[in-house]
């Protein structure tokens, strides 16, 4: 039998990676088995363990990369406004709060995902969380600051970092709720990504 090489281990580990991420954004952990990830990835079952040592080492490498992804798409963000933080951020609130997102578990932010699966799964995975939140949270921060100066307004670092939080908060929250209430009432939900929307550009 021929040896994988190198390149398509690193393909077939992806493979499962991607799978996993939409598996577990759209079920949670505990909600989606190996054999059904496996199988979503196009792969056999006993295939898994020549990638991960167990379904929680998985999810772990599910949060660390859901957060690295959606770093990167801030960053994009911020790019996209050199010039206006104030654009960056209401662009910020406007995407993560975005019908699409709320109803694309799958594709969206590991913040929001997986926040409950974080806190279930034990240290390791709460760790992993919080290395994605201060990520966030250093970048909002900048975004926070860079706004005060060109909006000529008084703000320390500590100051800036406490709304950073209480944004990041608030839209994650906003998600969150507005994906309980998707399909019993979707205009409560739609009420609850734009009223946030709305009350986040304000601050």
């Amino acid at each position: 039998m021929a040896r994988l090489t190198q390149e398509q281990k690193k393909l077939n580990h992806d493979k499962i990676l991607d799978a996993a991420g939409r598996g577990f954004r759209t079920h949670g952990v505990n909600g989606i088995g190996i054999a059904d990830l496996m199988k979503a990835a196009e792969m056999t079952h006993g295939g898994f363990y020549n990638h991960f040592g167990s379904k929680d080492d998985l999810a772990l490498e599910v949060i660390r990369q859901g957060f690295v992804s959606s770093l990167a798409a801030l960053a994009d963000i911020r790019e996209e406004h050199p010039h206006s933080a104030r654009a960056a951020l209401d662009h910020m609130f406007d995407q993560y709060l975005s019908v699409e997102h709320r109803d694309r578990p799958e594709d969206g932010c590991a913040s929001a995902a997986l926040v409950t699966d974080a806190g279930r799964h034990g240290v390791a995975a709460q760790s992993e969380y919080q290395h994605g939140l201060e990520g966030f949270f250093s970048a909002i921060t900048e975004m926070v600051l860079e706004n005060a100066r060109q909006s000529d307004v008084d703000m320390n670092v500590d100051q800036a970092r406490e709304r950073a939080i209480a944004l990041f908060s608030q839209m994650v929250g906003a998600l969150v709720i507005s994906r309980a209430v998707a399909e019993s009432s979707p205009e409560l939900a739609d009420e609850i990504l734009q009223t946030n929307t709305t009350r986040l550009k304000q601050a």
